[in-house]
């Protein structure tokens, strides 16, 4: 969304470093999210998030026609992977919930998924017994397929209680133990990329390319991948209005965050003595040359990627 006239991406080289470079209380730790790693991709109550149904309908657009069905199983192999963290040394351990593994209806009314709860208790529980803190990111761009149908997911107002409602569900169920909380993760690699580039679901925006595929056209090589598309009805995401849409996309993702924010504040940080915050990207951008457009074009450019 940046200006592209004045501004160059600063770059650096990484020096040799070791963690006694760091202070005693700087936190190592291990990053995933949900739909990267879990694959259960429907077991236990699970629906489709807007990942599985770009993934699975339209396996041309990921470079390998590979999905998130399987993943590296993480569902069923947490205890492995934590046991690998713990040999690492790793203090702490982010990972995210997936909203429809918890809310398979998308929304609280729906119910809540009771196999979704027990499988992030025992991701906690076993985290901490081997003194590993969870840090936990409540939505890693994985907006249930339901509500991206129903109402357009993030780029309608109706978005922000029913993410709140999921978040205080997370709140409620694990934040007895859970004492670090991140609302979204990258709202902005969430907008550009599924709102302008299109390259990630939903899918839209000017510069999406590429057929579209339905679960049987160019359905990939790997039979672990071509048996979980069978029986899936294709959704089609339709554009949009890329002049329009991203900034509406961004707007609800800050409403979102910030009613989270308030509920986990006013309901649970008292009694659970946790904190809450968000997750930013950004590049840092400085000017072409020493003028003022070109001081602006860099401004303006951390601005749109840093200035949530």
């Amino acid at each position: 969304m940046a200006s592209s006239a004045g501004a160059l991406v600063s770059r650096y080289s990484n020096s040799k470093i070791s963690r006694h470079d760091f202070e005693p209380d700087f936190v190592f730790g291990a990053a995933t999210s949900a739909y990267q790693i879990e694959g259960a991709y429907k077991e236990d109550g699970k629906t489709f998030s807007i990942w599985d149904t770009y993934s699975i309908t339209k396996p041309a657009k990921i470079s390998d026609g590979s999905n998130g069905c399987l993943a590296i199983d993480h569902y069923n192999k947490y205890k492995e992977d934590i046991d690998l963290m713990k040999k690492l040394g790793l203090d702490a351990y982010r990972f995210s919930i997936a909203w429809t593994r918890i809310l398979p209806g998308g929304r609280l009314s729906g119910g809540v998924n009771r196999e979704g709860v027990k499988f992030y208790n025992d991701v906690i529980d076993y985290a901490l017994s081997k003194g590993i803190q969870p840090y936990v990111t409540i939505f890693h761009w994985d907006t249930p397929t339901f509500l991206q149908e129903e109402y357009g997911g993030f780029a309608s107002p109706r978005i922000v209680q029913d993410f709140a409602e999921y978040a205080e569900v997370c709140f409620f169920e694990f934040g007895d133990r859970v004492k670090h909380w991140i609302t979204i993760n990258e709202s902005w690699t969430y907008t550009h990329h599924g709102y302008i580039t299109g390259d990630f679901p939903p899918n839209h925006g000017t510069y999406t390319t590429g057929p579209t595929e339905t679960t049987t056209s160019g359905a990939p090589k790997n039979k672990r991948n071509h048996r979980c598309t069978r029986g899936v009805d294709p959704h089609v995401l339709s554009g949009s209005n890329p002049g329009t849409e991203p900034y509406l996309v961004a707007h609800h993702l800050i409403l979102a965050h910030a009613a989270a924010v308030e509920i986990y504040r006013r309901d649970y940080k008292e009694a659970q003595k946790g904190i809450i915050g968000v997750t930013h990207v950004s590049m840092w951008f400085t000017p072409l040359e020493d003028t003022e457009e070109d001081k602006a074009a860099a401004s303006r450019a951390v601005d749109f990627m840093w200035g949530w």
